[in-house]
């Protein structure tokens, strides 16, 4: 695919929409409160938080001082998203609770290998970069893909312990530009990157959302598991990678344990 009109942007498939809420808790405010008034907006939060766990959502502490609770929340799309925010905001815990940060998203499947596959059968096909013939062609190439993945581009919130969340982009710096390699030089660098996530997928989960225009990051990168010290070992294994050691920039991480509605009360 020499052709310098082929898009160089890789194809995607968008799915679940999704919301990180990270919360501070105002402990002198709550610690000043009659023990009947804690345990009424306990009860209504964890009436609430019941709720929420069957509709695509999951409660966790945060080790740290960057929080006390994080929120995680998938769903159809971000109407629904807006609701839940909304609506988190309307509880009564709430007043005792200060919004530290947020991340808005959507899960996203990335597709270099499938991109230069479709692109290089469209051109084989004469069909000229960049009209509404290509435009028609991708989608209808991509239309299989969607329903295929569609477990993975709407995920439910693993049931997992620990989790590890972080935004990331890729660099723009005057020697290492990720946007100006060429598609095919992406792809071998995100499979040889995707090699390395697929040796761990038996112990974490690994929910990449996409966030340009959404957010302040490219990316945010969720994983999910049981045992924590597979964040670790998976994401230092990845800074040995080419596309993370040369082209990777990372935010903060967020680091934390999964507790049902049951336990908030222990929380708090």
């Amino acid at each position: 695919m020499s052709n310098t009109n082929i898009p160089a942007v890789p194809l995607t498939l968008e799915g679940a929409a999704v919301l990180h809420q990270l919360f501070r808790i105002e402990w002198s405010k709550w610690n000043a409160l009659e023990a009947g008034k804690k345990q009424s907006i306990l009860d209504e939060a964890k009436q609430f938080f019941v709720r929420l766990e069957g509709a695509n959502s999951g409660l966790f502490s945060i080790l740290g001082h960057k929080g006390d609770l994080m929120l995680v929340h998938f769903r159809s799309g971000f109407p629904e998203i807006s609701e839940v925010e909304l609506a988190v905001s309307k509880l009564e815990l709430n007043q005792y609770l200060v919004q530290t940060t947020s991340y808005v998203s959507v899960v996203e499947l990335g597709l270099y290998e499938s991109t230069q596959k479709i692109y290089g059968a469209l051109m084989e096909k004469g069909v000229i970069p960049n009209t509404p013939e290509w435009a028609t062609g991708v989608q209808e190439m991509l239309a299989h893909q969607r329903t295929a993945m569609a477990p993975r581009l709407f995920p439910d919130v693993p049931a997992r312990k620990y989790i590890c969340f972080y935004p990331m982009d890729r660099r723009r710096g005057e020697q290492n530009n990720w946007y100006m390699e060429s598609l095919p030089d992406r792809a071998r660098l995100m499979h040889e990157h995707g090699m390395v996530g697929r040796r761990y997928a038996d112990v974490v989960k690994q929910i990449i959302s996409g966030s340009i225009g959404f957010d302040d990051w490219e990316w945010g990168v969720t994983l999910f598991a049981d045992d924590p010290l597979v964040f670790k070992k998976l994401i230092y294994e990845m800074r040995f990678d080419e596309v993370s050691a040369v082209y990777a920039e990372f935010g903060v991480f967020y680091f934390g344990m999964r507790h049902s509605a049951a336990e908030l009360e222990k929380l708090f």
